[in-house]
Protein backbone atom coordinates (compact mmCIF):
# COMPACT_ATOMS: atom_id res chain seq x y z
CA UNK A 1 0.00 0.00 0.00
CA UNK A 2 2.82 2.39 0.91
CA UNK A 3 4.62 1.74 -2.36
CA UNK A 4 1.41 2.36 -4.29
CA UNK A 5 0.93 5.72 -2.53
CA UNK A 6 4.52 6.71 -3.24
CA UNK A 7 4.13 5.76 -6.87
CA UNK A 8 0.92 7.85 -7.14
CA UNK A 9 2.61 10.79 -5.45
CA UNK A 10 5.58 10.51 -7.81
CA UNK A 11 3.24 10.44 -10.79
CA UNK A 12 1.43 13.56 -9.52
CA UNK A 13 4.72 15.39 -8.94
CA UNK A 14 5.82 14.50 -12.46
CA UNK A 15 2.55 15.76 -13.87
CA UNK A 16 2.90 19.04 -11.94
CA UNK A 17 6.45 19.52 -13.25
CA UNK A 18 5.22 18.90 -16.79
CA UNK A 19 2.54 21.55 -16.33
CA UNK A 20 5.19 23.88 -14.93
CA UNK A 21 7.46 23.35 -17.94
CA UNK A 22 4.61 24.29 -20.24
CA UNK A 23 3.87 27.50 -18.35
CA UNK A 24 7.57 28.37 -18.18
CA UNK A 25 7.86 27.96 -21.93
CA UNK A 26 4.92 30.29 -22.47
CA UNK A 27 6.48 32.84 -20.12
CA UNK A 28 9.71 32.81 -22.13
CA UNK A 29 7.76 33.48 -25.34
CA UNK A 30 5.63 36.22 -23.83
CA UNK A 31 6.13 39.68 -25.28
CA UNK A 32 6.15 42.68 -22.98
CA UNK A 33 2.61 43.92 -22.50
CA UNK A 34 1.72 46.96 -24.51
CA UNK A 35 -0.11 48.31 -21.46
CA UNK A 36 2.74 47.68 -19.00
CA UNK A 37 3.24 50.63 -16.67
CA UNK A 38 0.35 52.42 -18.34
CA UNK A 39 -2.53 53.61 -16.13
CA UNK A 40 -5.70 51.59 -16.56
CA UNK A 41 -8.73 53.27 -18.12
CA UNK A 42 -11.78 51.23 -17.22
CA UNK A 43 -14.55 53.82 -17.30
CA UNK A 44 -16.58 55.45 -20.04
CA UNK A 45 -14.20 58.37 -20.45
CA UNK A 46 -10.44 58.69 -20.32
CA UNK A 47 -9.12 60.01 -17.03
CA UNK A 48 -5.85 61.90 -16.41
CA UNK A 49 -2.77 59.76 -16.05
CA UNK A 50 0.41 59.99 -14.01
CA UNK A 51 2.49 62.00 -13.59
CA UNK A 52 0.08 64.34 -11.87
CA UNK A 53 1.04 68.02 -11.58
CA UNK A 54 3.99 68.48 -9.23
CA UNK A 55 2.24 70.92 -6.93
CA UNK A 56 2.03 71.68 -3.22
CA UNK A 57 -0.96 73.54 -1.76
CA UNK A 58 -1.27 75.51 1.45
CA UNK A 59 -3.68 74.01 4.01
CA UNK A 60 -6.61 73.44 3.99
CA UNK A 61 -6.21 73.19 0.18
CA UNK A 62 -8.35 74.93 -2.42
CA UNK A 63 -9.63 73.03 -5.42
CA UNK A 64 -9.49 76.13 -7.61
CA UNK A 65 -5.72 76.31 -6.98
CA UNK A 66 -5.04 72.87 -8.43
CA UNK A 67 -3.17 72.92 -11.75
CA UNK A 68 -5.24 69.94 -12.90
CA UNK A 69 -8.89 70.38 -11.91
CA UNK A 70 -10.45 67.26 -10.38
CA UNK A 71 -13.28 65.79 -12.42
CA UNK A 72 -16.53 65.77 -10.45
CA UNK A 73 -19.36 66.37 -12.92
CA UNK A 74 -19.78 62.74 -14.07
CA UNK A 75 -21.34 63.79 -17.42
CA UNK A 76 -22.26 60.21 -18.31
CA UNK A 77 -24.25 59.76 -15.08
CA UNK A 78 -27.97 60.23 -15.68
CA UNK A 79 -30.15 60.94 -12.65
CA UNK A 80 -33.35 58.96 -12.15
CA UNK A 81 -34.95 60.46 -9.04
CA UNK A 82 -33.34 58.08 -6.54
CA UNK A 83 -33.19 60.85 -3.92
CA UNK A 84 -36.18 62.89 -5.07
CA UNK A 85 -37.45 65.29 -2.40
CA UNK A 86 -34.73 64.40 0.12
CA UNK A 87 -32.27 66.64 1.94
CA UNK A 88 -28.61 65.81 2.51
CA UNK A 89 -25.79 67.32 4.54
CA UNK A 90 -22.28 66.74 3.17
CA UNK A 91 -19.30 67.76 5.29
CA UNK A 92 -16.19 68.66 3.35
CA UNK A 93 -18.61 69.45 0.55
CA UNK A 94 -16.69 72.34 -0.94
CA UNK A 95 -14.28 70.19 -2.97
CA UNK A 96 -13.04 66.74 -3.86
CA UNK A 97 -15.26 63.77 -3.09
CA UNK A 98 -17.68 65.95 -1.13
CA UNK A 99 -18.30 68.23 -4.10
CA UNK A 100 -18.80 65.28 -6.46
CA UNK A 101 -21.27 63.71 -4.01
CA UNK A 102 -23.21 66.96 -3.62
CA UNK A 103 -23.57 67.28 -7.41
CA UNK A 104 -24.81 63.71 -7.92
CA UNK A 105 -27.18 63.93 -4.95
CA UNK A 106 -28.68 67.03 -6.57
CA UNK A 107 -28.89 65.25 -9.91
CA UNK A 108 -30.87 62.53 -8.14
CA UNK A 109 -33.31 65.09 -6.74
CA UNK A 110 -31.94 66.08 -3.32
CA UNK A 111 -31.40 69.52 -1.84
CA UNK A 112 -27.92 69.71 -0.32
CA UNK A 113 -26.25 71.57 2.54
CA UNK A 114 -22.47 71.58 2.29
CA UNK A 115 -20.35 72.08 5.39
CA UNK A 116 -16.81 73.37 4.87
CA UNK A 117 -13.99 75.06 6.79
CA UNK A 118 -13.08 78.34 5.05
CA UNK A 119 -12.66 77.52 1.35
CA UNK A 120 -15.32 80.06 0.39
CA UNK A 121 -14.56 80.25 -3.32
CA UNK A 122 -14.68 76.46 -3.70
CA UNK A 123 -17.91 76.31 -1.70
CA UNK A 124 -19.52 78.93 -3.93
CA UNK A 125 -18.52 76.89 -6.98
CA UNK A 126 -20.04 73.73 -5.51
CA UNK A 127 -23.22 75.61 -4.69
CA UNK A 128 -23.43 76.88 -8.26
CA UNK A 129 -23.11 73.36 -9.67
CA UNK A 130 -25.75 71.98 -7.30
CA UNK A 131 -28.13 74.74 -8.33
CA UNK A 132 -27.42 74.00 -12.00
CA UNK A 133 -28.82 70.55 -11.30
CA UNK A 134 -32.10 72.24 -10.35
CA UNK A 135 -31.81 71.85 -6.58
CA UNK A 136 -31.15 74.20 -3.67
CA UNK A 137 -27.81 74.40 -1.85
CA UNK A 138 -26.92 75.81 1.55
CA UNK A 139 -23.22 76.50 2.22
CA UNK A 140 -22.20 76.53 5.89
CA UNK A 141 -18.68 77.48 7.01
CA UNK A 142 -17.40 76.13 10.31
CA UNK A 143 -15.30 73.53 12.10
CA UNK A 144 -16.69 70.03 12.68
CA UNK A 145 -14.43 69.74 15.73
CA UNK A 146 -16.92 72.07 17.44
CA UNK A 147 -20.08 70.23 18.60
CA UNK A 148 -21.99 73.53 18.85
CA UNK A 149 -21.28 74.33 15.21
CA UNK A 150 -22.35 70.82 14.13
CA UNK A 151 -25.67 71.24 15.94
CA UNK A 152 -26.13 74.68 14.41
CA UNK A 153 -25.36 73.41 10.90
CA UNK A 154 -27.95 70.65 11.17
CA UNK A 155 -30.57 73.01 12.60
CA UNK A 156 -29.98 75.56 9.82
CA UNK A 157 -30.36 72.81 7.23
CA UNK A 158 -33.64 71.57 8.70
CA UNK A 159 -34.93 75.13 9.03
CA UNK A 160 -34.24 75.84 5.35
CA UNK A 161 -35.32 72.54 3.80
CA UNK A 162 -37.79 71.24 6.37
CA UNK A 163 -36.21 67.80 6.73
CA UNK A 164 -33.00 65.76 6.86
CA UNK A 165 -32.63 62.37 5.18
CA UNK A 166 -28.92 61.84 4.54
CA UNK A 167 -25.75 62.72 6.41
CA UNK A 168 -22.41 62.30 4.66
CA UNK A 169 -19.46 62.62 7.04
CA UNK A 170 -16.56 63.45 4.75
CA UNK A 171 -14.49 66.31 6.26
CA UNK A 172 -10.89 65.31 6.94
CA UNK A 173 -7.48 66.57 8.00
CA UNK A 174 -4.42 64.78 6.60
CA UNK A 175 -0.74 65.62 7.06
CA UNK A 176 2.07 63.10 6.85
CA UNK A 177 4.62 62.47 9.58
CA UNK A 178 7.55 60.19 8.73
CA UNK A 179 8.30 59.29 12.36
CA UNK A 180 6.00 58.84 15.34
CA UNK A 181 8.33 61.02 17.40
CA UNK A 182 7.72 63.89 14.98
CA UNK A 183 3.94 63.74 15.37
CA UNK A 184 3.17 66.67 17.68
CA UNK A 185 0.29 66.69 20.14
CA UNK A 186 -1.31 69.53 18.17
CA UNK A 187 -1.05 67.57 14.91
CA UNK A 188 -2.45 64.43 16.51
CA UNK A 189 -5.41 66.20 18.09
CA UNK A 190 -6.24 68.07 14.87
CA UNK A 191 -6.49 64.74 13.05
CA UNK A 192 -8.37 62.88 15.77
CA UNK A 193 -10.84 65.65 16.52
CA UNK A 194 -11.58 66.38 12.85
CA UNK A 195 -11.64 62.90 11.38
CA UNK A 196 -13.39 60.86 14.04
CA UNK A 197 -14.75 63.18 16.76
CA UNK A 198 -16.26 65.37 14.03
CA UNK A 199 -18.14 62.35 12.70
CA UNK A 200 -19.55 61.68 16.17
CA UNK A 201 -20.56 65.33 16.58
CA UNK A 202 -22.36 65.49 13.23
CA UNK A 203 -24.13 62.15 13.64
CA UNK A 204 -25.28 63.04 17.15
CA UNK A 205 -26.59 66.41 15.96
CA UNK A 206 -28.38 64.83 12.98
CA UNK A 207 -30.10 61.95 14.76
CA UNK A 208 -33.06 63.86 16.25
CA UNK A 209 -34.01 64.84 12.69
CA UNK A 210 -33.45 61.53 10.90
CA UNK A 211 -36.54 59.42 10.31
CA UNK A 212 -36.94 55.76 9.43
CA UNK A 213 -35.38 55.20 6.00
CA UNK A 214 -32.63 57.79 6.50
CA UNK A 215 -28.96 57.07 5.85
CA UNK A 216 -25.59 58.04 7.28
CA UNK A 217 -22.56 57.55 5.03
CA UNK A 218 -19.02 57.93 6.35
CA UNK A 219 -15.89 58.45 4.27
CA UNK A 220 -13.32 55.87 5.27
CA UNK A 221 -10.16 55.02 3.37
CA UNK A 222 -7.96 52.22 2.16
CA UNK A 223 -5.49 53.45 4.78
CA UNK A 224 -7.96 52.32 7.43
CA UNK A 225 -7.68 48.79 6.04
CA UNK A 226 -4.04 48.51 4.97
CA UNK A 227 -2.43 51.29 7.01
CA UNK A 228 0.06 53.87 5.76
CA UNK A 229 3.49 54.22 7.33
CA UNK A 230 3.67 58.02 7.01
CA UNK A 231 0.00 58.60 7.91
CA UNK A 232 -0.11 56.99 11.34
CA UNK A 233 -2.74 59.29 12.80
CA UNK A 234 -4.83 59.59 9.63
CA UNK A 235 -4.88 55.81 9.10
CA UNK A 236 -5.86 55.27 12.72
CA UNK A 237 -8.83 57.63 12.36
CA UNK A 238 -9.95 55.93 9.17
CA UNK A 239 -9.84 52.56 10.90
CA UNK A 240 -11.86 54.12 13.71
CA UNK A 241 -14.39 55.41 11.16
CA UNK A 242 -14.84 51.89 9.82
CA UNK A 243 -15.46 50.56 13.35
CA UNK A 244 -17.75 53.51 14.14
CA UNK A 245 -19.73 52.78 10.98
CA UNK A 246 -20.32 49.14 11.88
CA UNK A 247 -21.12 49.93 15.50
CA UNK A 248 -23.52 52.76 14.69
CA UNK A 249 -25.17 50.61 12.03
CA UNK A 250 -26.06 48.06 14.70
CA UNK A 251 -27.04 50.78 17.16
CA UNK A 252 -29.50 52.49 14.79
CA UNK A 253 -30.89 49.44 13.01
CA UNK A 254 -34.04 49.26 15.14
CA UNK A 255 -34.71 52.91 14.26
CA UNK A 256 -34.61 52.10 10.55
CA UNK A 257 -31.52 54.24 9.89
CA UNK A 258 -28.82 52.65 7.79
CA UNK A 259 -25.12 53.46 8.33
CA UNK A 260 -22.43 52.57 5.81
CA UNK A 261 -19.01 53.79 4.68
CA UNK A 262 -17.07 54.20 1.47
CA UNK A 263 -13.36 53.39 1.59
CA UNK A 264 -11.69 55.07 -1.41
CA UNK A 265 -8.21 54.48 -2.68
CA UNK A 266 -6.12 57.44 -3.89
CA UNK A 267 -8.35 60.22 -5.25
CA UNK A 268 -7.25 63.42 -6.97
CA UNK A 269 -8.50 66.11 -4.56
CA UNK A 270 -6.82 69.03 -2.73
CA UNK A 271 -6.21 66.77 0.28
CA UNK A 272 -2.96 65.19 -0.93
CA UNK A 273 -1.37 68.17 -2.70
CA UNK A 274 -1.94 70.00 0.60
CA UNK A 275 -0.09 67.21 2.39
CA UNK A 276 2.91 66.08 0.38
CA UNK A 277 5.82 67.80 -1.38
CA UNK A 278 5.28 68.62 -5.05
CA UNK A 279 7.60 65.91 -6.36
CA UNK A 280 5.70 63.25 -4.41
CA UNK A 281 2.33 64.58 -5.55
CA UNK A 282 3.45 63.98 -9.16
CA UNK A 283 3.54 60.25 -8.36
CA UNK A 284 0.28 60.20 -6.43
CA UNK A 285 -1.78 57.10 -7.12
CA UNK A 286 0.72 55.34 -9.35
CA UNK A 287 1.02 52.44 -6.89
CA UNK A 288 -2.70 51.64 -7.10
CA UNK A 289 -3.74 48.60 -9.11
CA UNK A 290 -4.98 50.90 -11.87
CA UNK A 291 -1.72 52.84 -11.84
CA UNK A 292 -3.41 56.21 -11.32
CA UNK A 293 -5.55 58.05 -8.79
CA UNK A 294 -9.32 58.05 -9.13
CA UNK A 295 -11.20 61.18 -10.03
CA UNK A 296 -13.96 62.23 -7.59
CA UNK A 297 -16.62 61.42 -10.18
CA UNK A 298 -15.47 57.79 -10.08
CA UNK A 299 -16.17 57.63 -6.33
CA UNK A 300 -19.40 59.61 -5.93
CA UNK A 301 -21.81 57.02 -7.45
CA UNK A 302 -20.98 54.74 -4.50
CA UNK A 303 -22.45 57.35 -2.17
CA UNK A 304 -25.61 57.56 -4.26
CA UNK A 305 -25.94 53.79 -4.03
CA UNK A 306 -25.62 53.81 -0.23
CA UNK A 307 -27.89 56.85 0.18
CA UNK A 308 -30.77 55.57 -1.93
CA UNK A 309 -33.27 53.21 -0.26
CA UNK A 310 -34.18 51.97 -3.73
CA UNK A 311 -30.62 50.71 -4.23
CA UNK A 312 -29.45 49.68 -0.77
CA UNK A 313 -32.34 49.15 1.64
CA UNK A 314 -30.74 45.84 2.69
CA UNK A 315 -27.18 47.21 2.96
CA UNK A 316 -26.10 48.17 6.47
CA UNK A 317 -22.77 48.32 8.31
CA UNK A 318 -20.77 47.90 5.11
CA UNK A 319 -17.38 49.46 4.35
CA UNK A 320 -17.52 49.63 0.55
CA UNK A 321 -14.03 49.62 -1.03
CA UNK A 322 -13.62 51.79 -4.13
CA UNK A 323 -9.90 51.36 -4.64
CA UNK A 324 -9.33 50.60 -8.31
CA UNK A 325 -8.49 47.01 -7.41
CA UNK A 326 -8.45 44.52 -4.53
CA UNK A 327 -5.12 45.73 -3.08
CA UNK A 328 -3.35 43.70 -0.45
Amino acid sequence: MASTSKKAAKTTAGRQRAIQRGVDALDRKKKPSETKDRPVQAGTRKQPQNPMPAQHLRKPGNEHDLALSPRFLAPDYLGSGKLEGMTAVVTGGDSGIGRAVAVLFAREGADVAIVYLDEHEDAADTRRHVEQEGRQCLALAGDVKDPAFCKQAIEQTVKKFGRLDILVNNAAFQLHSERLEDLSDEHLQETLQTNIAGYFHMARAALPHLKRGAAIINSGSETGIFGSKALLDYSATKGAIHAFTKSLASNLLERGIRVNAVAPGPVWTPLNPADRAAEEVAKFGQDSDMGRPAQPEEISPAYVFLASPVCSSYVNGVVLPVMGGPRG
